[in-house]
């Protein structure tokens, strides 16, 4: 008994097991997002110094700025310029986006659906393409010269706006649309079935039965594209090439990145990406409490 007993304390304790199966994500998660924010933050607090003609070694120097580099960031109009942008396109995007993936979801959760799994993929499908690659393509359709498509004049002028938005509509709408099919596939078939025998049409059940039982999942959706709209990067910055007509500080990411790499000042860039972080998480934090309040209602009903 004493030998099983000293054998059994040498053995780490079942308290301990779980953390050694997180420490390399643990390990991982503090080098790639913890040190990296730290690090932003500490720029952003700071700015450089500039003494003489600025040609020697130390005629560059870092000091601390305190709350004055985040006042220089927020004072540049073309950050408040880009934000506009953002927002108009978040208009025409998030409600667009949000309707046809529940229409979609709705279409393909019905009692008989031909060729449903190519429906799904089809609808999906466009999601699993890059960014970058999508960008290309639609951009290339833009151009009338090398097209043979009836495309609108001026999406790549006057109607940026349009253009940029059908990029982002085309490639998130299936991830949407899933996220919705799942939770309608959660739904109870007794609670249907209750109003077919009620005598409800397939469209009373969809408007009045389905789609407020799966408005938890179109509120997270509806995140996730508010904050998906708020880094938007990728489909201006390639299209940017194919026009004039677009800035390179067209959306506050694209101006964080035109400050640190071209103009050389990567503290204006932290305080612009700490100011963006700010409130994103704001955003995340009222879904978890819209969530959560959803939640202890269900539960007290």
């Amino acid at each position: 008994m004493a030998r099983r007993g000293d054998r059994g304390a040498a053995r780490p304790g079942p308290a301990l097991v779980p953390y050694l199966f997180l420490a390399p994500a643990i390990v991982l998660f503090t080098l790639f997002v913890l040190v990296p924010i730290g690090y932003t933050a500490y720029l952003s607090l700071h700015r450089v110094r500039v003494s003489g003609l600025g040609l020697g070694r130390g005629s560059r120097t870092q000091v601390f700025a305190g709350l004055d580099t985040y006042r220089q960031a927020l004072g540049d109009p073309e950050l408040w310029r880009g934000a506009l942008r953002v927002l108009g396109y978040g208009a025409l995007l998030v409600p667009t986006m949000l309707g046809l993936a529940l229409l979609f979801a709705l279409l393909l959760d019905r009692p008989r659906v031909r060729l449903a799994r190519f429906s799904r993929i089809s609808i999906f499908l466009p999601y699993a393409v890059p960014g970058v690659v999508a960008s290309v393509l639609w951009g290339f359709l833009y151009l009338p010269a090398l097209t043979p498509l009836p495309v609108p004049e001026g999406l790549l002028g006057p109607g940026l706006l349009f253009a940029v938005a059908n990029i982002g509509l085309w490639g998130g709408v299936g991830f949407n649309m899933l996220v919705i099919l799942t939770a309608l596939r959660a739904v109870p078939p007794e609670v249907t079935e209750s109003a077919r025998l009620d005598g409800a049409s397939e469209l009373q059940i969809a408007l009045r039965v389905k789609t407020p039982l799966v408005t938890p999942a179109l509120i997270m959706a509806g995140l996730f594209t508010l904050i998906a709209t708020l880094q938007v990067y990728t489909e201006p910055t390639t299209l940017a090439p194919l026009t004039n007509a677009l800035p390179s500080t067209w959306t506050p990411l694209m101006k964080v990145y035109n400050d640190a790499f071209v103009r050389d000042d990567i503290h204006s860039a932290a305080a612009t990406s700490v100011v963006l972080a700010a409130i994103t998480l704001t955003f995340s934090l009222v879904f978890l409490r819209v969530v959560a309040g959803r939640a202890f209602a269900g539960e007290r009903s």
